[in-house]
């Protein structure tokens, strides 16, 4: 199966520094809608048979252009979620980001009991993700990509643990901006090998907020600095 794993557009949350991962979340902004326009183009020459997004009102609204391009009907999934904030649920200071990012960065090397209070371990992580994934490889057609719309952390985590040629480590330091994502091929069963990984959107660099606080999306560095920044240490 040809997999396109595509990160949400920008949300209010993103701008702010927010670690937003419950649902239903944030709506998109006016430049998430123009980062979801854009996946058309840059996917015109792709078939898609199935649309898949998480129950988070981002990722649906960032797939609806897609689907809508391509004559789909999105089946929404709830083991795609973003990774769990835990008690740390829409927080914006530097510890609740050093807890996020750090606890993500731990299940990349390795130390899949990591966890933050009330959030998840990376067991816990993989086995629900390795689910929704089954159930959409389960429904995908010979020959057609299956689309899903999914969220910065959980994206970068799963293709880094799971995916053949990826670079753990990379990607832990590597920006995932709104509406990039990764190509893989395989299946939950038989394994993953990443085709392409694209930390600007999908749709040109053009589309990226430099500006944003998007602590989901950046690097664990650039998350932390972000976040002493915007809370004054």
């Amino acid at each position: 199966m040809r997999l396109i794993l595509v990160r949400h557009g920008q949300t209010s949350s993103n701008v702010a520094g927010a670690l937003d991962t419950a649902a239903p979340g944030a709506s998109l902004t006016d430049l998430g809608r123009r980062q979801a326009d854009a996946l058309v183009d840059a996917f015109a020459d792709e078939t898609f048979a199935r649309a898949h997004a998480s129950n988070r009102v981002r990722t649906q609204e960032t797939a609806a252009p897609l689907v809508a391009a391509h004559g789909l009907t999105l089946e929404v999934v709830d083991g795609l979620g973003e990774i769990s904030a835990g008690e740390h649920e829409m927080g914006t200071s530097a510890e609740a980001v050093r807890a996020y990012v750090g606890c993500v960065a731990g299940w990349l090397t390795g130390d899949l009991d990591a966890t933050i209070r009330g959030g998840e371990t990376g067991h816990e992580f993989l086995a629900r993700y390795d689910a929704a994934l089954r159930a959409v490889a389960e429904r995908s057609t010979e020959g057609a990509a299956s689309l899903v719309v999914s969220h910065g952390a959980a994206i970068r985590a799963y293709v880094g643990i799971r995916a053949a040629q990826a670079d753990s480590d990379q990607l832990a330091g590597s920006r995932l901006g709104n509406t990039g994502g990764a190509v893989l091929e395989g299946d939950p069963d038989a394994g993953w090998r990443l085709l392409r990984w694209s930390g600007d959107p999908f749709g040109g660099a053009h589309l990226a907020d430099e500006a944003a606080h998007d602590v989901t999306g950046e690097s664990a560095e650039e998350a932390v600095e972000d976040a002493e920044e915007t809370s004054g240490h």
